[in-house]
């Protein structure tokens, strides 16, 4: 009973420490005596893949877009999304959990019912390389979107069922971000 005790209040002295943070702080480690749970273990082997993703569509736009907002936001996304990419390998890593699901198919869409939110097909990713000025810019935004929406959705899953005060803090620190990025989008569409 005073071990449960303990870690309930390591666990609760790690989230009070978490949330002093600012949006620029580093996310925490993950800490031994904290814990993770499954869902903290998901949300990284899923976000990965999801932000290379990103970074894949974002290093298109310097040589498809003439639109230096649009370059600027794609330049933004791959500095945000790469350090995270790596902060989640390394708690995987120490969790001694695998670096990815395995279930995805060529890293974009996960088998039958279970796409992973927000992910483009291959086909997407293929007519979105061939698109070239003003329609990849429109095609790179609508996209990004939902791509961003999709990370959203996840993150927001593990705001309410991870355990990893480290993994929560970059999950809140992802929404806030990319939420600000979708109302940008959407005012670039628009304008137009």
């Amino acid at each position: 009973m005073r071990k449960i005790f303990f870690g309930g209040a390591v666990l609760a002295a790690a989230l009070l420490l978490g949330a002093c943070g600012g949006p620029d702080a580093p996310a925490p480690a993950p800490s031994a005596q904290a814990g993770h749970n499954a869902a903290d273990v998901a949300f990284a082997q899923q976000m990965i893949p999801h932000h290379q993703q990103a970074l894949e569509m974002a290093k298109m736009v310097p040589s498809r877009s003439s639109n230096p907002k649009v370059v600027g936001l794609a330049g933004r996304i791959d500095k945000a999304q790469d350090p995270e990419i790596r902060q989640m390998q390394g708690w995987l890593t120490a969790w001694g959990a695998p670096a990815a699901s395995h279930s995805m198919p060529g890293g974009h869409e996960m088998s039958g019912d279970h796409q992973m939110t927000g992910m483009m097909s291959d086909a997407d990713m293929k007519s979105l390389d061939a698109a070239k000025g003003a329609d990849f810019d429109r095609s790179w935004l609508e996209m990004m979107i939902k791509h961003h929406q999709g990370a959203v959705e996840m993150a927001k899953t593990e705001l309410a069922q991870g355990a990893d005060a480290g993994a929560k803090a970059l999950a809140q620190r992802i929404v806030d971000a990319q939420q600000a990025e979708i109302a940008e989008m959407q005012g670039l569409l628009k304008r137009g």
